[in-house]
């Protein structure tokens, strides 16, 4: 076969860009707590949820019909690809904003989610026939050590603790840890723009039945709410949870899973920069402790 005719490497296999994926990543997930604080004074949190889910998919249906992206060829397939989203986009998402909602400080939330890798790590032998070595066990630990570091001095005393609100975070946990294991066990055949819109589909319904039984349909139009929306729209429901799709493809769970270290000092250091939150030297600590556990995780073998 000639030059001409070979396939071509997609720009995600490129060495180049696949050694960056995972800092972007981390970076782009980081500002979903931003868009956050700036967008949910204005809405609910499953109407604010259903609202960004049904913007993405008026965004991405025509962009995949146009590229004839292909759809699974079984209703099974489909129903794994979905189940996944609900988990991801629907339970994770949801529930981390229900619980900061009820009073839940964001960093103790945050906290709780960031036990993810410990998670992942102790169920993906189990589920997926991965092997943890000694040396990413230890990173994990330094993972979140690093990020205890960055948050504990966030939770301040205590008001707004709730065990409802607890609850609702550790649920948010097991939601994304299983939506990333269940994706990488049943998904990674999928086609990341077909599969992407059928997995906003089922966290929309998901979302948006809660918020019918839950919630007012109501929401203050200002434009703190239209840039938030914006920027969680395009650049997380879209570029970050495609960038993590390609990820959970090719790298092992526990690896990808590592990554979710980075991503609560990474906020907490972007809300030191926009709104001037107290971070301190213990915080700036943490993100060189959590740096070098995710950095022991994710080498080769």
């Amino acid at each position: 076969m000639s030059a001409s005719h070979r396939e071509r490497p997609s720009a995600t296999s490129h060495p180049a860009f696949a050694r960056f994926m995972p800092f972007v990543f981390v970076f782009l997930w980081s500002t979903g707590f931003i868009g956050a604080k700036f967008g949910l004074p204005y809405a609910d949190p499953f109407v604010f949820l259903f609202i960004r889910f049904v913007l993405v998919l008026i965004l991405m249906v025509p962009v995949v019909l146009l590229m004839k992206a292909k759809w699974p060829t079984s209703v099974r397939e489909a129903v794994h690809i979905g189940t996944a989203g609900a988990l991801v986009h629907g339970v994770y998402l949801g529930c981390v904003f229900w619980a900061i909602d009820t009073g839940l400080p964001a960093g103790l939330a945050a906290l709780i989610v960031g036990l993810q890798p410990v998670v992942t790590a102790s169920v993906v032998g189990a589920v997926l026939g991965e092997r943890v070595t000694i040396r990413q066990w230890g990173g994990l630990v330094l993972g979140l050590l690093g990020v205890a570091l960055v948050l504990l001095p966030k939770i301040g005393d205590g008001v707004g603790i709730t065990p409802f609100g607890i609850g609702l975070a550790v649920v948010a946990l097991f939601g994304m840890t299983a939506g990333t294991l269940y994706q990488k066990r049943f998904c990674t055949g999928m086609n990341l723009l077909s599969g992407t819109v059928i997995q906003y589909v089922f966290a929309s319904i998901l979302v948006g039945v809660i918020a019918f039984f839950k919630e007012p349909f109501t929401v203050e139009w200002s434009i703190d709410f239209i840039l938030a929306m914006a920027w969680l729209v395009l650049v997380l429901s879209i570029g970050a949870i495609m960038l993590l799709m390609v990820l959970i493809k090719q790298g092992e769970a526990t690896r990808v899973a590592s990554m979710f270290y980075l991503v609560p000092p990474s906020a907490a250091f972007l809300a030191w920069m926009l709104f001037d939150e107290h971070l301190g030297v213990l915080g700036f600590a943490g993100f060189g402790v959590a740096a070098v556990g995710v950095a022991l995780v994710m080498l080769k073998r």
